[in-house]
């Protein structure tokens, strides 16, 4: 538990066990759920966290509010990781009352049985008084569930974000965040954008709208730390990457089955490098694929402007982690990317072609047609240094 101020309370808990967020999303450095506590005349729950986590939760609750009944729990998203305890808490709070909006009104009967008449269902704007302050609320559909919404308490310029401005990453005991802390979640913050928000950019600038008249001075998100020293560059981060606003550089993504293909990614990064592009390279498969596999390589998709994917030919089509990668970055409606293809075949070519259709079809500029090199690789078959001055050419 962390006092955030004389009526706001962090009682969410860190999970450093898990190893796949979803089911997913590698999370090297934990996650954390977050849930907070608003204090008044009536005691507002703002979400719950994952199951699991019930004896921590109910001691923190505890240290926030002592025997204190608990009056409205508010859902802000229905994700299970944020609402897995809703029926836990009815069980132990006589009178808790459930705030939610009327997109979540189905998935409380569906998860948790609770009808329709026990909601206190809010509208768009609507208030609900706790005594010397209120919550507002309002609707953040598709960002990233279509029942989410915000919260807000005017009286202390809080927002309780639900997901938005979320990040991987689990918080320290301070909860709130330092002159240091955002550079210390930056890459998560945009990883977790990427993987878990990347494909609604439209809703996510139309709630950027809907919200930027609250002055707000302290974001309380479901994931990471809270936000008050670095407001701007938690928003900026949200507002860039959901209109796809990238910067000079290249992101080298690749599978390889016996290293060839391997071979000519590495060697285009060390030209990329001796002519000081900035890059990034990923390995989706094999004993050299980093520790956040496709995750680390979506998340640099929405960093620079150009793509270079190499695949060698598989069962005549494209190897299997490349194509996934390349049906990822459809589903997340990337855009205004430039692409290269490459890759090695042994008797049959087909991935490059393969690749260029798919990048064509994203509506990716394919700056050449891409090199596909039989059996080994040399420089001679797969003249990267040349690659590399296109690229610099065309950036």
């Amino acid at each position: 538990m962390k006092k955030i101020s004389e009526r706001i309370f962090y009682v969410g808990v860190n999970d450093d066990d898990k190893v796949l967020f979803e089911g997913l999303w590698p999370i090297p450095v934990g996650v954390s759920y977050n849930s907070y506590v608003v204090a008044d005349e009536k005691v507002a729950l703002i979400d719950t966290v994952e199951s699991g986590f019930e004896e921590e939760f109910m001691a923190n609750i505890g240290q926030a509010v002592g025997d204190r009944n608990i009056d409205y729990l508010v859902v802000n998203h229905m994700e299970p990781d944020h609402s897995s305890l809703i029926s836990y808490m009815l069980e132990r709070y006589q009178g808790l009352k459930i705030v939610a909006n009327a997109k979540t009104v189905p998935m409380l009967k569906g998860y948790h049985g609770i009808s329709p008449e026990d909601v206190l269902v809010m509208g768009e704007g609507e208030q609900l008084s706790l005594g010397s302050c209120s919550l507002r609320f309002h609707m953040t559909p598709m960002v990233h569930w279509p029942e989410t919404m915000v919260t807000w308490l005017e009286e202390e310029n809080t927002l309780f974000s639900g997901d938005a401005f979320g990040t991987f990453g689990s918080i320290d005991e301070e909860v709130i965040d330092n002159d240091d802390t955002f550079e210390q979640y930056r890459d998560e913050m945009m990883r977790y954008y990427a993987c878990i928000v990347g494909k609604y950019g439209v809703p996510v600038q139309t709630a950027l709208k809907k919200l930027g008249g609250l002055q707000i001075k302290r974001i309380c998100s479901t994931h990471g730390p809270v936000w008050e020293r670095n407001i701007p560059a938690v928003v900026g981060i949200y507002d860039r990457m959901s209109r796809y606003e990238v910067e000079r550089g290249v992101c080298i993504v690749y599978g390889s089955m016996y290293g060839n293909t391997a071979a000519a990614a590495d060697a285009l990064a060390m030209e990329l490098e001796e002519r000081g592009i900035p890059y990034a390279i990923h390995d989706l498969a094999g004993n050299n694929a980093g520790e956040l596999g496709l995750s680390g390589a979506l998340r640099d998709i929405f960093r620079y402007d150009t793509i270079v994917v190499g695949s060698p030919t598989y069962n005549n089509g494209i190897y299997p982690p490349v194509e996934t990668f390349m049906k990822a970055l459809q589903a997340r409606l990337i855009k205004g990317r430039r692409f290269y293809a490459f890759g090695s075949y042994t008797w049959a070519a087909a991935s490059v072609r393969m690749l260029n259709e798919m990048a064509s079809s994203h509506g990716f500029d394919i700056i050449h047609p891409g090199i596909s090199f039989a059996q080994a690789y040399s420089q001679e078959k797969c003249d990267m240094a040349a690659v590399a001055r296109l690229i610099a050419s065309s950036i």
